[in-house]
């Protein structure tokens, strides 16, 4: 099935040329060019993927980003001219599964959108029937669905971006097992290891931030000083 791309950025020549790379790979694409009209295209929906420009007049890509968090879970690529670490990891701390910074090649673009759409929506069928999931794990007070990807904490939903599920569900599927950085990047992105460590902290914070009642004294994700991070076993709770 095709996918639907939204490119949100004010400089109409971007999204021209990112358009032009991206429909010659069969995807289709819907364009916006400050962040209200952006909006209303993400709240029409039948969109599969939003890239979206941080510095836009009004509405911009960070204030977007909030909204479409607390609403949607599309994976959104955050594009900037800054290439500062604070604005990479705000970016993601805030919800976006990637970022890139201008000046850019299309060609990492058109590769990063497909990377996602690949690991979100999970092109092809796999080779051999893959084992039978439990639909749901559960730990403590917490309720992972598998089937809706879907976390639950006392009975309340917690909202969950394709990345923090994939992430969680790695730890909550091994409690008592020790995952380093490099297995939690590549067990949710379904990558090699190739950005530094402070993606995977990010995402455990944010996780921390949904999941725990003292974020800062976690009793579910615990680190693992100088080797990484485990899940708390049913028995660990109690």
């Amino acid at each position: 099935m095709q996918k639907t791309v939204l490119l949100v950025d004010d400089d109409r020549d971007i999204v021209e040329l990112l358009k032009l790379f991206l429909e010659k790979e069969g995807l289709r694409i819907m364009e916006a060019f400050n962040g209200a009209e952006a909006w209303e295209c993400i709240r029409r929906g039948n969109i599969d993927l939003a890239v979206l420009d941080i510095m836009m007049p009004g509405l911009d890509g960070v204030q977007l980003l909030q909204l479409l968090r607390a609403e949607h879970k599309l994976p959104v690529i955050l594009l900037s001219a800054k290439n500062q670490d604070s604005d990479k990891i705000l970016g993601l701390y805030l919800g976006a599964d990637d970022y890139i910074a201008k000046p850019f090649n299309p060609l990492e673009v058109v590769a990063r959108i497909q990377a996602i759409l690949r690991r979100t929506y999970e092109y092809g069928e796999p080779a051999s029937p893959a084992p039978r999931r439990e639909e749901q794990t559960l730990i403590g007070e917490l309720i992972l669905d598998h089937r809706d990807c879907v976390l639950y904490k006392g009975g309340v939903e917690i909202g969950l971006t394709a990345i923090e599920y994939k992430v969680l569900s790695a730890l909550m599927g091994a409690p008592g097992r020790i995952f380093t950085k490099k297995q939690l990047f590549e067990q949710a992105w379904s990558d090699h290891y190739y950005e530094d460590a402070n993606t995977i902290m990010v995402h455990i914070s944010r996780l921390r931030d949904k999941i725990e009642d003292s974020p800062k004294q976690p009793v579910y994700i615990r680190t693992i000083r100088g080797l990484g991070y485990k899940f708390a076993k049913k028995e660990d709770l109690r």
